[in-house]
């Protein structure tokens, strides 16, 4: 691959410039290169920046290793069902990058794109580019969340986001509360726990998922039920799929469910959503057992949709023994003093925001979400790859980006053809 850190002369033009190379930006880069259309990869930092750099050690993935199906590179492995780590990961997508000729421009970062004239003008800390069509694959995990009371807690007390955290030896001696119950938030509790830790968690109300139900992994059977085939335009409130929090699993140690109760009863103290802070004093709202409950539903939802496909295919399929909730909260505990309680450290798992501020074209909502139709603006041109649930439950993932990947470019293939610059597509 050819890997150029400078950028062209100003005023370079391409058919399309493509901001980003991990997964979704390469993959787009693939199906470009298939066709035969002219084109730059810029990346701000290193390709696959996020995967590198942006991940604790411990980290694997949470789904099953046969959903990594980048463009004409499939997991290859001998471990389909396991859970690739970290430096499995890279090595995964780096393999896919060493597989073609990128035009790949690293340590470039775009500070604006703007049409002009009907040409997109894309500024860079190192020239000028123009381009017929951007391809917007940055992601959407650019700006770790805090809240705004995060400012308000005692200056003792050592703030970490999940973005940054790496290993146990990062957070302080003493007790750290953990702050969110995403997939991140419960693997790194339960990282540091293995790393005999103290550790308390504010449980929020992301849903969980089971892991092995009933002779299989639970997304085994929601491939087979063509669950990941179902579009966003089919979800009965799409604006309501979209905001939903990933369900918390892992896949460490050959993959596990996580059950919050069961840490309870091996003694992990236990809040509702953080509501305040100030100074030393640490609000929750009452809303623990309702998280725990809600968790549970999705839970149990998610295994009464595989009771039914087995039933209606007549399937032999092992049984299950009934769900059980093995703990309640006896109280909603509302307030702590963080100081009395030992606790030297918050860790925030509560997300991110992209950072779309260098975007100066009219093609994201009120809420600063982009506009589109599986990646496809209304503004000609401007296309979107890689975010949550873009078209299918995969978008985001290793399971489908390379078909969203490749419905744009044939998009892009087909403008190109309409304004009589022909291309020939092969994807």
């Amino acid at each position: 691959m050819s890997v150029n850190p400078l950028t062209p002369a100003p005023r370079a033009h391409v058919t399309t410039l493509i901001v980003g190379a991990g997964q979704a930006g390469m993959s787009a880069s693939y199906y470009l290169c298939q066709a035969g259309i002219d084109h730059v990869v810029l990346e701000r930092y290193k390709r696959f920046h996020a995967w590198k750099e942006d991940r604790w050690d411990s980290f694997c993935l949470v789904t099953p290793n046969w959903q990594c199906n980048l463009p004409d590179f499939p997991y290859r492995g001998d471990d389909p069902t396991g859970f690739m780590l970290k430096d499995e990961i890279v090595a995964y997508v780096e393999g896919f990058c060493d597989s073609f000729d990128a035009p790949l421009h690293e340590g470039v970062t775009v500070t604006r794109v703007e049409k002009v004239n009907g040409i997109f003008e894309v500024d860079t800390d190192q020239g000028l580019w123009s381009a017929d069509n951007v391809i917007v694959a940055s992601g959407g995990y650019d700006r770790p969340i805090t809240p705004p009371y995060a400012s308000k807690l005692a200056p003792g007390i050592t703030q970490i986001h999940s973005k940054t955290y790496r290993r146990p030896s990062d957070i302080p001696e003493g007790t750290c509360l953990v702050v969110g119950t995403g997939q991140s938030g419960v693997q790194l509790m339960e990282d540091l726990r293995l790393a005999g830790r103290d550790v308390r968690l504010a449980v929020g109300p992301a849903p969980r998922s089971p892991r092995w139900y009933r002779g299989k992994d639970a997304t085994d059977w929601l491939h087979q039920m063509g669950y990941y085939k179902i579009t966003i335009a089919e979800q009965p409130d799409p604006k309501a799929t979209e905001a939903k929090t990933n369900h918390y699993m892992s896949g460490r140690d050959g993959g596990h469910e996580i059950d919050l109760r069961r840490f309870a009863l091996d003694g992990l103290q236990m809040y509702g959503s953080v509501s305040d802070m100030d100074g030393t004093k640490i609000r929750f709202l009452p809303d623990l057992a309702q998280n725990l409950d809600d968790a549970d539903k999705s839970y149990v939802g998610i295994r009464t949709m595989i009771d039914a496909y087995i039933a209606r295919e007549g399937i032999d399929a092992p049984p299950a023994p009934p769900f059980e909730k093995v703990w309640r909260p006896d109280t909603e505990i509302t307030q702590i003093d963080a100081a009395l309680e030992g606790i030297t450290s918050v860790l925030w798992c509560i997300g991110f925001r992209p950072d779309y501020d260098w975007l100066r074209v009219d093609c994201l909502d009120v809420r600063g979400r982009p506009i589109h139709t599986r990646g496809v603006c209304d503004e000609d041109g401007i296309f979107f790859l890689g975010l949550g649930w873009l078209h299918t439950w995969g978008s985001g993932r290793f399971l489908s980006v390379a078909e969203d990947a490749a419905h744009v470019v044939r998009t892009i293939a087909n403008r190109q053809e309409a304004t009589g610059k022909r291309m020939t597509l092969a994807v």
